[in-house]
């Protein structure tokens, strides 16, 4: 056995010890996140300009996505080395979906994206090649066992790693995720102070959870949920709807009951300016009857609504669940891609009937990549890989990143297939917040360690997928 294979299998072994050791209205009252915003420290607050909208949508494929399958290469040798890699997960190559990149190479989409490939071959979806959490840059795995770097803590724990890709910070285990210190960042922005900035359609995470804010978790296919009978014009309902109105409208001297009063009343007011604002709009836009297409369609007519709920900044997210494939890869993983492609395509096209298409970026992110090689009947859990952005400010139909090469035993590998990442999450999402008005001078109030990656003081983008 030579001493670099060692060296990987150590490294392995290190990193999977330390990973085994490592909606509701009355959810949101009883963990008194209205309290404790009160005695937090707050971020100084920036004002936007009238007619300034923007929104992020964020889509977590949570379980770990084999994205080595969702981008394939098409050049020939560099097929022959993936098939090699992969074995019986690989892909054929007269089934992969031709793209371009413009940064060079020729590369598929998994075949059961086709509306992602027009997308990229439209420009208006673009790929980010090997992103991965990372403390400081690894440039080997010597490197990273010497303890000359910092990896991020619990590398193949879902927990651990599904964290740190909301909160950017993967030196620690915290639950202040960064699309909530946008939240903290730009709450001036919108006109109502009193509708969260960060909306769910997936219950409450870590990713839009704030110092001073939290997400309004609405229903794919319902919208926002109110207190139940409440203005109903059943009898029932009817005792129901006095009996809370003069719970509400008591004062008490009771802090802690008054707070419950004014947090539950604020919720079921902010439910029916919602419910109305959003039932107000009309797509023609066709969305597919399963749950992530009709997430998308509830953040359409929620962005169509922006007007009227008086928002300029708005921060979305969706998780699909299901992705841990250590078995059945091929089959799982393709009718879950189909889901993702036609989703974020109905989506656009929403968009589009909007005129927003240039407002809204929409992104992915994942626990981490899967092996290159194959465990017999699918792939376990790895670190580097690859995500896709899109939106009309996307420099789309092309790659950000190099696409590593997929030979085993590559100095990108520290053992069985599992890839050092060349991107951080702090360099992709750091260019997805100055996008959205986060000030450069402010980006380590949101990313702890982006100047291990980006030079604030500069005038260049992170990666430059965005206009």
């Amino acid at each position: 056995m030579s001493k670099n294979s060692y060296s990987r299998r150590k490294f392995l072994g290190t990193l999977s010890c330390a990973a085994l050791g490592g909606t509701t209205m009355l959810n949101t009252v009883l963990n008194l996140k209205a309290v404790g915003g009160l005695a937090s420290p707050s971020y100084k607050m920036l004002s936007s300009p009238q007619n300034d909208y923007k929104a992020l949508v964020c889509l977590l494929l949570s379980g770990g996505n084999d994205s080595f399958n969702m981008v394939v290469p098409r050049e020939e040798n560099a097929h022959k080395i993936y098939k090699k890699t992969r074995s019986n997960q690989a892909l054929k190559k007269e089934d992969l979906l031709a793209i371009s990149p413009k940064s060079g190479g020729q590369y598929g989409f998994h075949p059961s994206m086709p509306e992602a490939q027009k997308l990229f071959n439209d420009g208006n979806l673009a790929v980010v090649a090997n992103v991965g959490t990372l403390v400081e840059p690894v440039s080997s795995l010597e490197d990273a066992i010497n303890g000359l770097v910092k990896v991020p803590l619990g590398l193949f724990s879902h927990s651990d790693q599904i964290q740190q890709w909301q909160t950017s910070v993967p030196n620690e285990r915290n639950s202040i995720g960064w699309g909530g210190k946008l939240a903290d960042l730009l709450k001036s922005s919108n006109t109502n102070q009193d509708l969260s900035m960060g909306i769910s359609l997936s219950g409450n995470n870590v990713f839009q959870s704030g110092n001073n804010s939290t997400q309004f978790t609405i229903n794919p296919y319902s919208g926002s949920s109110g207190i139940r009978g409440y203005g109903g014009t059943e009898n029932l309902d009817e005792i129901r709807t006095t009996a809370v109105k003069s719970l509400l409208e008591m004062q008490y001297q009771d802090i802690f009951k008054q707070t419950y009063a004014d947090v539950v009343n604020s919720s079921q007011a902010n439910h029916e300016l919602f419910s109305t604002a959003v039932n107000a709009v009309k797509l023609n836009t066709i969305f597919s009857p399963n749950q992530i297409s009709q997430s998308m369609a509830m953040i359409a007519k929620t962005i169509g609504a922006r007007n009227t709920l008086g928002m300029s900044r708005q921060v979305f997210f969706v998780d699909f669940p299901g992705w841990d494939h250590h078995d059945e890869l091929l089959n799982n993983q393709a009718a879950m891609l189909e889901i993702v492609s036609k989703a974020m395509s109905e989506f656009y096209a929403a968009l589009g009937e909007l005129g927003l298409t240039k407002e809204v970026t929409t992104f992915t992110i994942s626990d981490f990549a899967r092996t290159l090689n194959s465990n017999g009947n699918g792939t376990d859990h790895a670190w580097g890989g690859n995500a896709l952005v899109m939106g009309g400010d996307v420099k789309g139909g092309t790659f950000y990143g190099d696409y590593p090469s997929l030979d085993l035993g590559d100095n990108q590998d520290i053992g069985g297939g599992v890839l050092i990442p060349k991107i951080s999450t702090d360099e992709y999402f750091a260019e997805l917040a100055l996008w959205f008005g986060v000030s450069r001078s402010d980006l380590g109030l949101v990313f702890p360690n982006i100047a291990n990656f980006y030079q604030t003081n500069t005038n260049t983008a992170p990666l430059g997928f965005l206009l």
